[in-house]
């Protein structure tokens, strides 16, 4: 049976998801900072119901992000959320907490459920048993390399999701690290310390790596130093049968977003169109290495990483 593989890409306002489906995204993922964690911009419910409106208008999908560490003043905040996004005609929603599908299941019932437990998703059976549970699709982790990937998707029961692009998240602490470490140093922190602030990590034996780092109402974030890209061995996922690709836009330009949107979709259509002779060609990715930041690499990430247990 063949499977029909879904771009999916992040957005940071109405705008950009206008431009990003334009390109030829299938799908966009949004969300609330009050909700969901390491989002490019935050989405009121009236946003979110703007981005669902341009969605439909190119035949796309709108998933929300709802992974963030639920607290008990969360929970109460949930019931009227959660139906606001049935009301608003959200696809789907990525959750890690029962709370957030025991509330799905409650208030909208119609709404589709992907499981993402981040770094902790690396086995079918684990997947498979949130599946039982009412999960669609899962996510699966970043730290997986390619053999794990193209082995484990035949024993799912339910959708695969990959992240195939952009920078992934290295650590979370819900302390405000930069805060605390500035106020150690005796220096006041001037300003926001968001993703805007530009603000980076060096390790003293690799200087020439920049890890950014970021505060935000959920915590501190510190992110890769390099960005994934296997737009060069997709293929060997869209054979494997992973239902959907994930790029992450997060502390990107729209034009560079925009730009891999457009690379991954050839590719995608090319496959579509004749898989037998699909082959790979290096200048799709011509206008992506064109913008890439010279102080980040693109890399295969994990993909072909051996892992040690």
């Amino acid at each position: 049976m063949s499977t029909k593989h879904e771009l999916l890409v992040t957005a940071a306002n109405v705008k950009e998801a206008e431009v990003l489906l334009q390109a030829g995204a299938d799908a966009l993922l949004i969300g609330d900072d009050r909700f969901g964690m390491r989002l490019p911009g935050s989405f009121s419910v009236e946003e979110t119901a703007e981005v669902v409106a341009v969605a439909a208008k190119h035949q796309a999908r709108v998933y929300v992000s709802m992974n963030n560490l639920m607290s008990n003043e969360l929970l109460k905040e949930l019931p009227e959320y959660v139906q606001a996004l049935a009301k608003i005609g959200v696809h789907g929603v990525e959750f890690n907490d029962p709370s957030v599908l025991a509330a799905i299941k409650e208030h909208a019932p119609h709404i589709q459920l992907h499981w993402n437990a981040e770094m902790t998703s690396t086995n079918y059976a684990t997947a498979n048993y949130w599946g039982t549970k009412g999960a669609s699709r899962v996510v699966l982790a970043r730290e997986l390399n390619m053999d794990e990937l193209t082995e484990m998707v035949p024993f799912l029961k339910v959708e695969a999701q990959v992240q195939v692009h952009g920078m992934t998240n290295i650590y979370h602490s819900k302390r405000s690290l930069v805060q605390s470490y500035m106020s150690h140093q005796g220096r006041p922190v001037e300003g926001h310390l968001g993703k805007e602030r530009g603000l980076f990590l060096i390790e003293a034996e690799r200087r020439d790596e920049k890890f950014p780092i970021y505060e935000d109402v959920n915590g501190t974030h510190i992110m890769s130093s390099e960005d994934i890209c296997i737009l060069e061995d997709l293929h060997l996922l869209m054979e494997a049968g992973v239902h959907s690709f994930k790029i992450e836009g997060m502390l990107k330009p729209l034009a560079y977003n925009e730009a891999v949107v457009r690379a991954y979709r050839i590719a995608l259509d090319n496959y579509a169109a004749d898989a037998d002779a699909y082959a790979f060609c290096e200048e799709w990715l011509d206008e992506v290495r064109q913008l890439q930041d010279p102080e980040r690499e693109l890399s295969f990430g994990f993909f072909y990483k051996e892992q040690v247990y």
